[in-house]
């Protein structure tokens, strides 16, 4: 491992000069790769592995016609190298459950039988291992239990491994049966196309993602930026100027420079009123936020949180719910200025890399 100091903090992270794609190869190399699940991380894990040079298949309930219609578009073969459930699982030795967290519950006894001596059971989410008294999920103490988890949607996952470079992701073993589950581990890591590996536990990483995709990442983002926009309205501003304001020049200028070099670089490169009045109000921010903030960790650490994903993810409705609320978010007058916005952008020809993040990846 290289140690890394992060902001005075000493950590040990994998990287490709310590792990290669090819010692990836090698200690995959007799490994059948099981994707269950082709939503929203499957798609992503599963093509970056097979432009890799791993043997992978999918296991996708075929009564889902459009994630079915989906793998064989991405050129995986019914009866070849896409099954239902059981048969992939029973043909693979490491099974990835990719599948919503609200779909465990229903598609582990599918799977259960089939996690034989020696198999790796996979997860991308601490979730189903961490909160298994209400998942169901369990494994027999002959197979390994494995965990990497990128720190990014599908789509980022697949399009950085396109574009050449990775996408961190966390990983953790929570059993090792065979003696060999870190670099099972560390090799699919490598695999997904993954940046670097930083360790972590499935306790930690569940409770870290659940806490991030509440708050900063996207509950507390949406709800920040529709504050402004309502308030910036109210008070006569266009709803052009209010959506640039307010999403368009962070997504498409501030937060580059953020990820460019850190918030003080940001700061720096913008005007002097700019600079002080982000200063100032910062601190009012924070201390308006932190208490929600503890309310989450708490709801988080707590298992409510994960009671209510259970609960309301797992309902047979669920979906058209779903579909409801986003429809309702994506009619806001907010977002459809958005897209007035985004269809008025300048568009530069695509270009696309041909190769992945250290593999054979094809657009």
């Amino acid at each position: 491992m290289a140690k890394i100091d992060f902001g005075g903090v000493i950590e040990e992270v994998i990287t490709r000069k310590e792990f290669s794609l090819a010692k990836a190869r090698r200690v995959l190399k007799n490994e059948t790769v099981a994707v269950i699940g082709y939503g929203v991380q499957g798609p992503a894990q599963s093509l970056n592995m097979r432009d890799n040079g791993i043997r992978v298949i999918v296991g996708q309930d075929p009564s889902f016609k459009n994630d079915w219609k989906r793998a064989v578009k991405d050129g995986f073969k019914p009866g070849e190298t896409l099954f239902d459930i059981e048969e992939a699982c029973a043909k693979g030795t490491v099974i990835m459950m990719l599948v919503s967290d609200g779909a465990l519950k229903h598609i582990w006894r599918r799977v259960e039988p089939h996690l034989t001596q020696g198999k790796a059971l996979y997860f991308s989410h601490g979730f189903g291992w961490v909160y298994r008294d209400l998942t169901g999920v369990k494994a027999p103490k002959d197979v390994d239990v494995i965990l990497v988890a990128p720190k990014g949607s599908g789509t980022s996952v697949r399009r950085n491994f396109l574009a050449g470079v990775g996408i961190n992701s966390s990983f953790a073993v929570a059993q090792d049966a065979t003696g060999n589950a870190v670099e099972r581990t560390l090799a699919i890591g490598v695999a997904v196309g993954s940046g670097y590996l930083f360790p972590t536990t499935f306790e930690n990483e569940v409770t870290s993602d659940l806490v991030g995709e509440r708050g900063v990442l996207m509950g507390a983002l949406a709800g920040i930026m529709e504050a402004q926009y309502d308030v910036l309205r109210k008070n006569g501003h266009s709803p052009s100027e209010a959506f640039n304001e307010t999403v368009e020049e962070l997504t498409q200028s501030l937060i580059r420079l953020v990820d460019e070099n850190g918030m003080d670089w940001m700061y720096s490169n913008c005007s002097a009123t700019a600079q002080r009045g982000a200063l100032d109000w910062k601190p009012k921010f924070k201390k308006a936020v932190a208490p929600v903030f503890k309310d989450l960790y708490k709801a988080v650490k707590s298992q409510a949180e994960a009671k209510r994903v259970i609960r309301v993810c797992g309902a047979a409705n669920y979906k058209e719910k779903l579909d409801a609320e986003l429809a309702k978010m994506g009619d806001s007058e907010m977002w459809r200025a958005g897209a007035a916005v985004r269809a008025l952008r300048p568009r530069e020809k695509a270009r696309h890399s041909t190769v992945g993040v250290g593999g054979r990846g094809k657009n």
